[in-house]
């Protein structure tokens, strides 16, 4: 049943400046610099350029756009010199709709499209085909052996099954093979550069490049043998195992171990590094020391200057004050240019509310951790979360973590991601409250002087933190060893 009724709702919208300006926040300075640039391409009433320049000229234009927008003279034909008030919306409030209004988009101006453009190069597939491409073979073996480097992953692995190729060549290429003729291709792969590649698993990934190591040694041997017949004990480091196995001592031990850390587990990256464009970190903020005190700076990156171009103002301007032109295209042609304006102007305040929002923040953090930015000790890092400094610079916690992502600052101790400096807080024996981060730095440095034939396991290493005032369990100890990325006791054992 259908029916009319009036109710009242409360209802919270962002407007489109705000979902602009959001945008904006979490785009870090080197996307925001393409951002720009994009934004300049699609509206021709931004430019760039320092607002200031000019000032009077501009400030005069500026006047001149606003009365046209809002209060601009609208005279009659064969009329002089009147002085009724001149609407904008009356000017084009009609039926008539301009007709790039009306122009259908499958995409919304909301979507959020991230693209990281880097310089590209060959792929590792086209690096193993060009290498195919030297090998005599017949038109078959070659539609084969191409299917076979085409499921070759990044890591430079086969993952796909031998039968499965078979099949997949059957019904995609129609060629009927068997299991003896891809393993002949395959074997004819393997042997191509970089050592290892095309391997099926680890294990024949280091078997390959063992056995093209040259010269031959004592110890390449050793290590073949270890691969070949003792991976499981070696992968667990169950060296006793392996000594008794195999009859070696300490010393014959450790050189085979030795020429197989020498090997590459993904081969795969070799390649694919190849065909990449270094890539850097541009950061966002740049705090200095100055006589003992803490200086900020934000990147040029996130201070552009931009201006409204002076030709678009004037357009509008001379195109409102027209006398009695009326028609549609006229009409069509100032509600572009307003738009476009309007636009500009949106743009460029948005830029300088991100760069105070930037500023405000990091002036915070940077206050917040005084003594860390002085000294570059860790330990020197206090608890902070995102509501510490949402409270001091009173703004949303979803804005500090959006400023927080993906930037950027150079300290005179290196450059980190901001959001490094947020942790949680722990309570030692005194009472005293303590950066998580301060634990882990003192878990590491344990780690890397313990004795690396008698590793510390996660008991001793959370004895040694209660020692030193850190009551901690031994499943805390394990979680930030596992966040360190730090292996277990065992796999961290050295002959």
């Amino acid at each position: 049943m259908l029916k009319q009724r009036l109710q009242q709702k409360l209802l919270q919208k962002l407007s489109p400046q705000q979902i602009q300006l959001m945008k904006l926040l979490q785009v870090p300075a080197l996307l925001l610099d393409q951002r720009i640039k994009q934004e300049i391409e699609e509206n021709p009433a931004l430019e760039e350029g320092d607002e200031y320049q000019d000032e009077i000229e501009m400030q005069d234009n500026g006047d001149d756009y606003d009365s046209a927008m809002e209060t601009g003279d609208d005279q009659e034909d064969g009329e002089s010199g009147g002085d009724d008030e001149f609407d904008f919306e009356d000017y084009i409030d009609d039926d008539e709709i301009p007709d790039y209004k009306l122009s259908a988009r499958n995409t919304s101006s909301d979507d959020e499209v991230r693209e990281v453009p880097h310089v590209a190069g060959a792929s590792p597939q086209e690096a193993l085909l060009t290498q195919l491409g030297l090998r005599e073979l017949s038109d078959r073996e070659y539609l084969i052996a191409s299917h076979i480097i085409g499921n070759i992953d990044e890591s430079g692995y086969l993952q796909r099954d031998i039968h499965s190729l078979i099949d997949d060549l059957a019904f995609n290429q129609n060629i009927k093979t068997d299991f003896a003729e891809i393993m002949d291709l395959l074997r004819l792969i393997q042997e191509f550069d970089p050592p290892g590649i095309g391997a099926r698993d680890l294990r024949e990934c280091l078997l390959l490049q063992i056995r093209r190591k040259t010269p031959a040694t004592g110890a390449v041997e050793k290590a073949r043998l270890i691969l070949e017949k003792s991976f499981n004990d070696f992968t667990k480091k169950h060296y006793d195992k392996i000594k008794k196995k195999h009859g070696l001592n300490e010393k014959e031990l450790k050189e085979a171990i030795d020429e197989i850390l020498k090997l590459n587990p993904k081969p795969g990256n070799t390649l694919q590094e190849s065909g990449k464009g270094a890539q850097y970190v541009v950061p966002d903020f740049i705090v200095t020391h100055n006589d003992g005190e803490l200086e900020l700076n934000l990147n040029s990156h996130n201070a552009p200057d931009l201006r409204i171009n002076r030709t678009y103002s004037e357009m509008f301007r001379a195109m409102a004050e027209s006398k009695g032109k009326t028609d549609k295209r006229q009409k069509e042609a100032l509600t572009f240019v307003k738009q476009k304006l309007d636009s500009a102007k949106w743009f460029i305040d948005a830029i300088k509310q991100r760069q105070n929002t930037l500023m405000v923040t990091m002036q915070a953090i940077m206050e917040f951790q005084r003594e860390y930015f002085l000294t570059g000790d860790e330990t020197k890092l206090r608890p902070m979360i995102l509501k510490d400094i949402a409270d001091m610079v009173q703004l949303d916690i979803s804005t500090i973590s959006r400023v927080a992502n993906s930037k950027y600052v150079q300290t005179p101790f290196g450059t980190f991601l901001l959001k490094e400096f947020f942790s949680e807080s722990l309570q030692t024996d005194k009472g005293e409250e303590v950066s998580t981060r301060e634990v882990k730095k003192i878990l590491r440095d344990c780690i890397e002087s313990e004795n690396k034939l008698k590793p510390l396991t996660d008991d001793e290493l959370a004895g040694i933190l209660k020692e030193k005032g850190y009551n901690i369990a031994r499943r805390t100890v394990a979680k930030y060893r596992e966040q360190l990325d730090i292996p277990v006791a065992r796999l961290r054992k050295e002959l």
